[in-house]
């Protein structure tokens, strides 16, 4: 199920930049949780007035659905799109800690260990992970990509644990599109889908995924499309019951000629939850 989410471990000084205004600081990573008052916790953001600094504990809203703002309703409360098995899905706010605990989940499930310094490259992994989620966040326009997390309700903790994470985009590559039953010019790309391993096995993972439905419905679009390595048959049985089908495969140039992993596309037709 896992997919790279990254390539490189590489950090550079405008990324150090860019993830220090989160409160993450790759040479500490005890910190990945930790909240503080000063200004180096907080979240920095554009906004049509002017640029502020806002505390970790404030929530901004990172998109919209149809007329309303995505995440809360039109009463200010939470708005899931899915809650089911006793986890609900939701967007992911703009606040730093739940920023660094996403891509923490993230770098967790995509992390390979490595024999020696394995905290080392994780930590700076996690710092690469936290970047590009920032990224997309500040610069993908709302109805173009949505971050889902998946927390825990009062039935499966005590407290609302940020447990999954999916990452949706809409996208119109046409190596997808030509396998799509209709002319749809469009389709929401599903990736990055990541579970907490102290939580795997306990239907998270498939609720994200009718999330993702749920989302498509709410955006207009017809189709969903993911990849899963061939080879991954917990991965593919997964996204077979939640209703993808394979429809290709990578060809071995691009995959096992060149000692890469061949995966397979797989969509769907996006339906009501």
């Amino acid at each position: 199920m896992a997919h790279h989410l990254l390539a490189s471990y590489h950090i550079s000084g405008k990324l150090s930049k860019e993830i220090s205004s989160y409160g993450f600081t790759p040479s500490r990573p005890a910190n990945i949780f930790r909240t503080s008052n000063s200004s180096s916790s907080s979240v920095q953001y554009s906004s049509s007035s002017s640029n502020s600094l806002t505390s970790s504990t404030d929530r901004e809203e990172v998109g919209f659905v149809g007329s309303g703002k995505f995440g809360i309703d039109r009463k200010g409360e939470f708005k899931y799109l899915v809650s089911e098995f006793g986890w609900k899905v939701r967007s992911l706010f703009r606040n730093g800690d739940e920023v660094r605990k996403a891509a923490y989940v993230q770098a967790e499930a995509f992390h390979e260990p490595v024999s020696l310094f394995d905290d080392f490259f994780f930590t700076f992994f996690q710092a690469e992970v936290l970047s590009g989620l920032v990224y997309k966040l500040r610069n993908s326009p709302p109805d173009r990509y949505a971050c889902l997390v998946a927390e825990s309700t009062p039935e499966t903790s005590e407290s609302q644990e940020l447990v999954g994470v999916a990452d949706v985009t809409a996208s119109r590559d046409q190596a997808v599109l030509q396998h799509l039953p209709s002319r749809s010019p469009e389709y929401l790309y599903v990736s990055g889908i990541a579970v907490l391993k102290s939580f795997r096995r306990k239907k998270i993972a498939t609720v994200l995924l009718k999330a993702c439905d749920a989302l498509s419905v709410e955006w207009g679009f017809e189709y969903l499309a993911l990849r899963a390595y061939e080879d991954d048959y917990g991965a593919r049985q997964l996204y077979s019951n939640a209703g993808y089908r394979v429809v290709s495969s990578d060809p071995p140039w691009l995959s096992t000629w060149i000692g890469r992993k061949r995966r397979v596309l797989m969509v769907k037709h996006s339906t009501k939850t």
